[in-house]
This record gives C-alpha cells, structure tokens and sequence, in this order.
C-alpha cells in the first residue's frame, strides 16, 4: 500500500513513476472514445506531457507563468498541468461551470498568460471578455480547431492540443534529453497552483499551493486510505476542485493506480457499470441520492420485497456492530449471508461490484447514511479538509472509521480547538497565503502559525474529530440560542419528500426552512390520495402534501430542542444549481445567495 514511488515534487513524482512502468503496458487513464473506453499508458502519457511542455515553451512560456486549465475532467488536464508543472508554470484551475464574468476575474486576479480551454462552449467564455483579459498571450482548444464553432473558430488568438504539440515535438529537438532534468529541478517550495475558492461570500481568493504542499496532503492521505497500482477509480467530480485534484489525481497516481473519467454527472451510474472502479471519491449529496432512489423503489414495491429489504438492513447492521465486536455469531452469520444474496450483492452490482470502498468530501456526511451503506456492505471513508490545507486536515481510515467524524488528522498536520470551539491546524500541508491579498492571509493565519478553519468542532473521546458546522453558519436565534444549521439539514433530509433544505433563523423568534421537494415522492403521493394537478406547482402548494410533509418533519425532528425545531416551511419549485449560483462546484448551499433570492418568501413565514 502507499505511493509506488519515493518523491519530494509532483514533477519528480511523475518521473518516477514512469521510469517504473516504463515498457509494461500499464494505463494510467481510460476515457470514453466513440463510445468506448479506451486506455492511455504511462509511456504515452509522458511523450504527450513532454511534447506539450516544449510546445508552451515555443510560444513563450516560462518559469513563474500562469496557465488556466478551463474544462471538464479528460486526459487532457493531467497533460497540461504536468507540462505547466514541468517547465516551472503554475497551474490556475477554472471551474467549467463559471460564468464568463466569474472567469474574467479570475484570469485578471490571477495574472494568467495562457488559458487552455476543452471545447467552444468554454472557448466562448473567454473570448466574451477577451477585452479585458490584457495578459493572455494564447488560448488553446483541447478539441480540434476545425471542431470549433463560432468566433473560436476563426480567432488567430486560438490555437489547438495538435498546433502545441506540433510546435513541441520541433522544439523538443532544440532541448533533447532535457525534459527529464526539467522535471527534476523543481523544488519543493515551487508554487504549484493558485486555486481560487469558490466564493461563497465576497469575491473568490486565490490560494497558492507549493509542490512541497501537495505532497505532503499525497503521503499523508495514503497512510489513511490505502490504494495501490491494481486499483482503478472513477473521476467525476471536477479536477479544478482542490478535493478530486488531490484524491481522485496525484493520490490516485501517487499509487500507479488507473483513472477512468466518467463522461459527466449523468453518466455516472451507467459509467460504474463499465469501467467497474475499486474506489470513488464523491460528496455526500451523491449518497443521498442513491439512498432517496433506493428507498423509493423499495416502497413502490410489493409488501414481501419491502419486509425483506427492511428485514435484510436490520440484519446488515446487526452483522457490522457484532464484527466491530469481534465476533459474529452463526445464526447471524447465516442471516448476513442470506441477506447479501438476496439484497446488498444486487445493490452492490449497481456500483460495478468491485467497489472497496467510497471517499466521501466537500460536505459533511450524516451518521445515518453512513450507517446504511455500511450495513448493506458499502463502506464510506470520510475525509475533512480545505483549499488552504492542500486540502486534507483529517480522514476516516478504512480500517478505523466512525460515522459522524471525520476521522484522525494526517499524520503531518496539526489540530487544535480554539477557545470558542474554532477548528485550527498548521503544517507542511499549508498554503503559501492567497494570491496578492496579504490582508486576507494575515486574517487567516495567526502569528503562531495556526490556520483559523472557520469550522467549529471537538475531538471525542476516542480522537475522532467531529464537525459541528461553519462558524459563519452558526446563528444565534432572537431568545439568544445559539444553533447549527447542518445538523438539522442533515436530520431532516432523511425525510423521502425532501431533496434540499436550507434552515432559517438567525437573529429570528424560530426556525423556518425553505425545501426544494423530491417531485417525484410528491407525485406519487398525489396519485395515491387521488389528488387533481397538472404540474409541480399544483403540489407544493397543495394543504394535503404540506401537511404531509409536515407530519414527516415533525416525526424525525421530535428528539430535537425546542428551539432546534422548524416550525414553518415553504416548498420551491425549482432546485438549488450551482448554473443559478445557489452552489458551490461541490454542491454546497451558498446561504446568503438563497437568503437573498428568496428574501420575500422567507418575512412570509415569520409574518
């Protein structure tokens, strides 16, 4: 287990492991072409980052130059970002989902030369603000120039993946032999990347992240979460996010495993199916989903399909608390065996039937969801951590996990709980500072050195970090009680009627929320009550599915305090997007973006 090789820079990393599966066939990544995955080795990922390196070299690139990568997760990524890597560049990721105003403040901010682009959706962006973007020497299409539509297509400004590796492959013969000695004489204090948080509140800040930091995160994370060169992993979420970045990329290579890029979100399931991974790393919303779908064919079904489905979770977990034990009877033995053959082994097919285990980040996974899965044999290894920290702080180990933390701190990083329950960590996984923003950095890092996370949590008795919520969620309602917003979220989410929730009530007499309903769920039960509509605004304002819901809130929300519990709610008709800006790339609610948009609606409830 661990990384196949011994490295102190990612350059240095890729040399490496290179020169191990040098001439044995080994993929490093798979993706789909023409409608099936083909492979790509750790030879042809070199020649192709080799040529690519001396190709931005040709049209002027140097050490300490700025290179935005603009797209969706393909092979193409890991190729520019090692060539920026390579030739001492530093790597600006993009969120293909950014709006072209979004974009434009990043590649001014950020003083970027290059940006490379997937396709002319994301080429249009940065040619929209063109006028503004007075650093950019080149822009350069992963597809095809005569792919390209639009303006792409006729702007000498656009080059494509073939012109660069053209011009490399003449301008590697000015530097033969040179490349590897490039990727050598990189340090570990070189900046690597300046990642721009997503900016949930004010404008985003560029984080800048040394090779030495990333590396550190890479063997602090493979002494948690054990992967090696016979794993294969499915990548979907974006490689811009620092997250996936670190899991799903340099650990994942870090251990020689192989990378299947799933075609998009919606091809998920079906891209399971195929490529058949050992190990994905996701966010929890991607659980709830699952467990919502699950849960719903189950209660569509015949009476004996559900009592054997309920009948078979129960003994699932049963089985875990005895094996944690360290003994399990034969009658229960028995029944677990019955139990897979019937249920968990058909639920487990669905993810490929490899899967060794899940990574969860991004957000906080609920106990109870982890709870399920582990009962029907799907283990989730959650992991806690942010951009500022490369970005691992804490995870869950495969063999040493608990539902409801997120684990141990890497064996690198520090953890301590300030006074007012403020998570702080310092270490070698520690960002440089953000990007031409000393003010901010200062704001973040104390004199000490400790990196004030904004998240509020304890350790428990075992030393298992548990997270309360962000520190700028917490409110303090109008009798002066102070409550966490994600735990309630999180409780009331189980709810098969509900889809998103944010909580209300800061500064406010109580807790109101605004639900964005499983239509679906809704439908189902409209037919069932024989109730007359023609589309989804009929339900959410219908009294007998309100009241519904409110009976499923008030059941699951019973243990709760007084002031803990939602009183009122309103149901929405269309879904919190990251397209509408209410979520961040990873799927987090952005609460003063919703709080504002839905301003009116909210006084309603307190009216």
């Amino acid at each position: 287990m661990g990384a196949a090789v011994e490295f102190t820079t990612l350059t240095e990393m890729l040399e490496r492991l290179v020169k191990k599966f040098a001439g044995t066939g080994k993929q490093v990544y798979r993706y789909k072409l023409e409608g099936k995955y083909v492979g790509i080795t750790f030879d042809e990922l070199y020649e192709k980052i080799e040529q690519f390196a001396n190709g931005l070299k040709s049209i002027g690139i140097n050490r300490g130059d700025k290179i935005s990568i603009l797209s969706e997760n393909r092979p193409e990524w890991p190729i520019a970002d090692f060539a920026s890597l390579a030739i001492g560049a530093v790597n600006v990721p993009i969120f293909p989902t950014l709006t072209a105003k979004q974009i434009e403040y990043i590649l001014v901010n950020g003083d970027v030369s290059v940006v490379v682009a997937s396709n002319s959706f994301q080429l249009g962006k940065v040619l929209r603000v063109k006028e503004s973007l007075k650093s950019i020497r080149h822009v350069i299409s992963m597809s095809p120039k005569e792919k390209l539509s639009g303006a792409a297509a006729k702007d000498d400004w656009v080059l494509d993946f073939a012109e660069i590796f053209e011009r490399g492959r003449e301008e590697r013969e000015k530097h033969r032999g040179e490349f590897r000695k490039w990727l050598l004489d990189v340090k570990p204090s070189d900046l690597a990347t300046i990642i721009y948080t997503s900016g949930t509140t004010g404008e985003p800040k560029g984080v800048m992240l040394t090779h030495g930091n990333f590396v550190s995160n890479i063997k602090g994370a493979l002494g948690h979460i054990p992967i090696n060169q016979d794993d294969s992993l499915l990548s979907f979420l974006p490689i811009s996010h620092s997250f996936e970045r670190m899991a799903g990329y340099y650990t994942a290579l870090s251990s020689g495993a192989c990378v299947s890029y799933a075609e998009s979100i919606e091809s998920v399931a079906q891209n399971l199916l195929e490529e058949k991974p050992t190990i994905v790393a996701t966010v929890p919303r991607l659980f709830e989903r699952i467990h919502a779908q699950i849960i719903k064919t189950v209660e569509s079904g015949p009476a004996a399909r559900r009592r054997i489905f309920y009948w078979a979770v129960n003994v699932g977990k049963r089985y875990v608390s005895q094996r944690k034990k360290g003994y399990v009877g034969p009658i229960l033995l028995s029944s677990y065996a019955l139990a897979n053959s019937l249920v968990f082994s058909k639920l487990k097919a669905r993810t490929g039937g490899r899967i060794k285990f899940f990574v969860s980040g991004g957000a906080a996974l609920s106990r109870e969801l982890g709870e399920f899965f582990e009962a029907i044999g799907i283990v989730i290894v959650e992991g806690y951590g942010m951009t500022e920290c490369s970005p691992v702080i804490a995870a869950n180990r495969f063999d040493d996990y608990k539902f409801g933390t997120v684990g141990k701190p890497l064996d690198s990083v520090q953890v301590k709980i300030a006074e007012d329950g403020e998570i702080l960590t310092r270490g070698p996984h520690l960002m440089l500072g953000y990007y031409k923003n000393p003010e901010a950095t200062e704001d973040a890092i104390d004199k000490d050195g400790w990196l004030h996370t904004g998240d509020i949590g304890h350790f428990d008795a075992d030393g298992f970090l548990v997270i309360t919520d962000r520190k700028k969620h917490l409110f303090v309602n109008s009798g002066g009680k102070n409550i966490a917003p994600q735990p309630i979220e999180n409780l009331l989410q189980q709810s098969r009627f509900v889809d998103q929730i944010v909580l209300i009530g800061d500064k406010r007499r109580f807790n109101t929320a605004l639900i964005v309903p499983d239509f679906e769920a809704l439908r189902e039960l409209a037919r069932d009550k024989n109730l007359v509509f023609i589309g989804n605004d009929d339900l959410i304002v219908d009294e007998m599915i309100n009241d519904t819901i409110r009976k499923d809130i008030n059941d699951l929300q019973k243990d709760l305090a007084k002031h803990e519990q939602v009183r009122r709610f309103k149901l929405l008709l269309n879904p919190f997007t990251i397209e509408e800006g209410d979520l961040t790339p990873t799927l987090k609610v952005k609460r003063k973006v919703v709080e504002q948009k839905y301003a009116d609606l909210i006084e309603s409830m307190y009216n």
